[in-house]
C-alpha cells in the first residue's frame, strides 16, 4: 500500500486558495455510491500484462470499506474494463497500437475481450453490488459505459473512487465525474498505482481541482454524520 500522501506545499496552496483543505465536511449515504475501478485479473494477477503489484495490497482495505458501506446503504459498483473486437483488432485501436507493447498485445487483447472480466479473487462481492463494463480509461466519458445512467437512476450525487491505477482510470473517472457535477472523493488508501510518485501526483491533481482526497476512515466518519450509525 502506498505510504505517501499530498505534499505539504500542495496543502498550503489549497489552503491559501480556498481557506480549507477538504471539500466536504459530511457525505450523505443516501446519495453516495462507491466505484471500484479495474480490480480484475489483467491488473491484479502476478505476471499479468498490465500488472499493478500494489493492487493486491488494497484488497483488504477495499473489503473493509465496502463491508461498512453496505451496512449504511451505500451502493457498491464494480467497474471493469473490456474492449470488443474481431480478427485481432479492437474497438480502441489507438490504445492497442501505440500504448501496448507488441510482445504483450495479444495477451492484453485476450484479457480485455468481453467475458473475461471478473472481480479479482479475494475481493468480497455481494449480490446487491452492481457491475459495469467500460471501454475507456474513464467510465464516465461519453460512450464508455452505462455508469452515469446507473448513478442518475439511483439519485447519486457523490462518488467514492477506489481501485487501480490511481493516476489513470481512477483519476480519469474522477475528472469526468466532477465535470458532470458529481461530488468526488478519491479514497487514497484504497487506490494503487505503479509508483508512489504517480499515486501522489494523482492525489495532488484531484485535491486541487477535481474533488476531495480522504482515507477510508475519514470517508466513513463523514458518512456516519448523516446516517446516525
Amino acid at each position: 500500500m502506498h505510504r505517501v500522501t499530498v505534499r505539504q506545499e500542495i496543502v498550503d496552496r489549497v489552503l491559501a486558495r480556498r481557506g480549507r483543505y477538504h471539500w466536504f465536511d459530511a457525505l450523505d449515504p443516501r446519495r453516495t455510491a462507491m466505484l471500484i475501478i479495474d480490480m480484475q485479473e489483467l491488473f491484479c494477477a502476478p505476471g499479468a500484462p498490465a500488472e499493478v503489484p500494489g493492487s493486491r495490497d488494497i484488497v483488504e482495505p477495499i473489503n473493509q470499506l465496502t463491508e461498512q458501506l453496505r451496512k449504511i446503504g451505500v451502493p457498491i459498483v464494480w467497474v471493469l474494463h473490456a474492449n470488443s473486437g474481431a480478427a485481432g483488432r479492437s474497438d480502441w485501436e489507438l490504445f492497442f497500437n501505440y500504448i501496448v507493447a507488441d510482445k504483450v498485445r495479444e495477451k492484453t487483447l485476450e484479457a480485455l475481450s468481453p467475458g473475461h472480466q471478473r472481480v479479482w479473487s479475494g475481493l468480497t462481492v455481494d449480490a446487491s453490488d452492481a457491475k459495469i463494463i467500460k471501454n475507456r480509461y474513464s467510465a464516465l466519458i461519453a460512450g464508455s459505459s452505462g455508469l452515469e445512467r446507473l448513478l442518475r437512476s439511483l439519485d447519486v450525487d457523490t462518488v467514492l473512487i477506489a481501485g487501480t491505477k490511481t493516476n489513470i482510470c481512477c483519476e480519469a473517472t474522477a475528472r469526468d465525474a466532477m465535470m458532470l457535477d458529481f461530488k468526488v472523493v478519491i479514497v487514497s488508501d484504497c487506490c494503487a498505482a505503479l509508483s508512489d510518485d504517480e499515486h501522489r501526483a494523482a492525489l495532488e491533481n484531484i485535491i486541487q481541482q477535481f474533488g476531495d482526497v480522504m482515507i477510508a476512515a475519514e470517508v466513513l466518519e463523514r458518512l456516519r454524520r448523516r446516517s446516525n450509525l
